[in-house]
């Protein structure tokens, strides 16, 4: 298969012709250094990889000609929903990305009391939209098919107070408490994650966090960055619960 994997927001199928704009062609081009001839895979989060070629590659499009379908399974059993307090820039887009490359399916980003970023609603759609980027590119080197679905970011009470959660398992991180996230008896099949930002949660938000049906848990006696604590917390969930699992012991 063709190390080279492109996420791409069209149709796909053997023997469909496809035409990629300027950005996606300098990608090719002058990132990659392939030719025409070259063969890639390309994915759109929806039906699944195909193997392409390289038709023509120019400075302003290219055509790519999809031929056969690749059969790949890199998707988690286990359904990860993240919530997390939004964080400055460069932490936020390090946590979307590696909860992409960790296997999440759902990245729900949530305005905090303690929050130090705010955003109007303009530049909420805005920053969803650059998360998403980022989602669909570390799909790309991850080696998944279907990118997590990142929502518009939005006040944690207005989250509360729509009742979305579909997880049959509710976690709220909290450094100091006494019960460990490895001691959760295992979900079903979902689990949210609720991780705080830079400044952490208010007594309110961890009091409205458990009304609404949360278990505080922490990942041991120190206090971590919430870039750190958002990673540590998918990755322990995975390994106890999804496909970091030893083979034989996975849901």
């Amino acid at each position: 298969m063709a190390s080279t994997r492109l996420f791409v927001n069209d149709t796909l199928g053997p023997g469909i012709e496809l035409r990629l704009g300027r950005e996606q062609a300098h990608y090719l081009g002058r990132v990659l250094r392939l030719h025409d001839g070259d063969a890639l895979t390309v994915f759109n989060g929806d039906n699944g990889e195909f193997v392409a070629r390289i038709v023509s590659l120019g400075k302003n499009d290219a055509v790519l000609q999809i031929e056969a379908a690749l059969e790949v399974e890199t998707e988690s059993p286990l359904k990860i929903h993240l919530v997390q307090g939004i964080s400055r820039g460069e932490r936020m887009d390090f946590v979307v990305q590696k909860a992409t490359e960790l296997g999440v399916k759902r990245i729900t980003p949530v305005l905090t009391e303690y929050g130090v970023v705010k955003l109007d609603p303009s530049r909420a759609t805005k920053r969803r939209d650059h998360w998403q980027g980022i989602a669909n590119s570390a799909c790309e080197q991850s080696g998944r098919i279907r990118p997590p679905l990142v929502d518009v970011p939005l006040d944690l009470n207005a989250w509360f107070g729509a009742g979305a959660k579909e997880a049959d398992t509710d976690l709220i991180l909290r450094p100091g408490t006494a019960v460990a996230l490895s001691s959760i008896t295992a979900p079903v099949t979902k689990v949210c994650l609720l991780i705080g930002p830079e400044g952490g949660f208010s007594d309110t938000e961890y009091e409205d966090a458990t009304i609404a049906g949360f278990a505080t848990v922490s990942l041991g006696p120190r206090v971590l960055r919430t870039e750190t604590a958002a990673v540590t917390a998918i990755a322990v969930a995975q390994s106890l619960w999804g496909d970091l699992r030893a083979e034989g012991e996975r849901m």
